[in-house]
């Protein structure tokens, strides 16, 4: 690809890590490209290199992190300046690199869509991915009380070091809704992030308390996903669907980022780092990132 051309209102760099992000994979396996060839990925942190004519606020040489609908699987970048946001002292590109993509969803799902309270239960379905180890921490953070789930006990052993309250294994517990109600007393789920859809969305909604919020925010099962009107009727369920990229751009988006920067800067939020793979193996890297039996945490390219 020809080197990307910085227009006036926005910014070029060059690139030091990519997160591959789960919408990454989702992006390239469900929608075709009406341009092609067509740079995959959201998620890129680098320095500056050019500025627009337009661009203020920012300068040549600065540490920061874009996130854009497709542009980050590559070398150099160009990003609107409301896709960019300057990296704290302190913030090392490789971690500041899925932030605003793993944070900012969570962060979003949470408390605009999900309106969490001190003191009500969370479940986060498939807690062990970049959103889910963020929704951990700030859930937790906000005084919730945190259900997560994953396919292994070696992934929710981790995933407590990060604030998780209960873990289910959802491979080896047959009525995970059941299990929910056990641990809320009953109660049941306030607020669901659901990362997967499929067959386990039934479970999922009646694992929900009276009035709950269900965000919906991935389809990584890739199969029908099933929800019975009746139970979400009887139950006074709210239903969302959420993608994070449609709420960038406004002045609350942009100030959340850079609080959610600066809260990693100072240590009281992280993101683990699985694996890097140059950028060249960029077919590896995703192909790892798909598999059931990747790490924990953020899987990256390095130009």
């Amino acid at each position: 690809m020809p080197d990307p051309h910085c227009g006036a209102d926005e910014i070029l760099i060059r690139v030091e890590a990519i997160s591959v992000e789960g919408g990454d994979l989702l992006h390239r396996q469900s929608f075709p490209n009406v341009i092609w060839p067509h740079i995959v990925g959201y998620s890129a942190a680098g320095e500056i290199l050019e500025l627009g004519a337009e661009v203020a606020g920012f300068r040549v040489g600065q540490k920061v992190v874009t996130f854009g609908q497709s542009g980050s699987h590559a070398a150099l970048r160009a990003v609107k300046k409301v896709h960019c946001w300057p990296l704290p002292p302190g913030l090392d590109v490789r971690t500041a690199a899925g932030i605003p993509a793993a944070f900012g969803t969570a962060h979003e799902c949470l408390f605009e869509a999900g309106q969490l309270r001190a003191g009500q239960n969370v479940l986060i379905q498939g807690a062990a991915g970049g959103v889910g180890v963020a929704a951990v921490q700030l859930a937790r953070r906000a005084g919730a009380f945190v259900i997560g789930t994953a396919g292994s006990d070696v992934r929710l052993g981790k995933l407590r070091e990060f604030g998780l309250d209960a873990g289910i294994n959802y491979r080896t517990t047959p009525d995970f809704a059941a299990e929910v109600r056990r641990l809320t007393g009953g109660t049941g789920a306030h607020v669901t992030l659901d990362m997967a859809g499929g067959n386990a969305m039934k479970a999922t909604v009646t694992s929900m308390a009276t009035s709950g919020r269900l965000i919906i925010v991935g389809v990584a099962a890739r199969e029908p996903t099933l929800i019975d009107a009746v139970d979400i009727l009887v139950q006074r369920l709210s239903v969302i669907g959420l993608v994070f990229g449609d709420v960038l751009g406004i002045p609350r988006t942009d100030a959340m980022i850079r609080e959610l920067l600066a809260a990693t800067a100072r240590v009281e939020l992280s993101m683990p780092i699985d694996r890097a793979f140059p950028l060249k193996d960029a077919v590896a890297a995703h192909t790892y990132a798909e598999s059931k039996d990747r790490g924990f945490g953020r899987v990256l390219l390095i130009p």
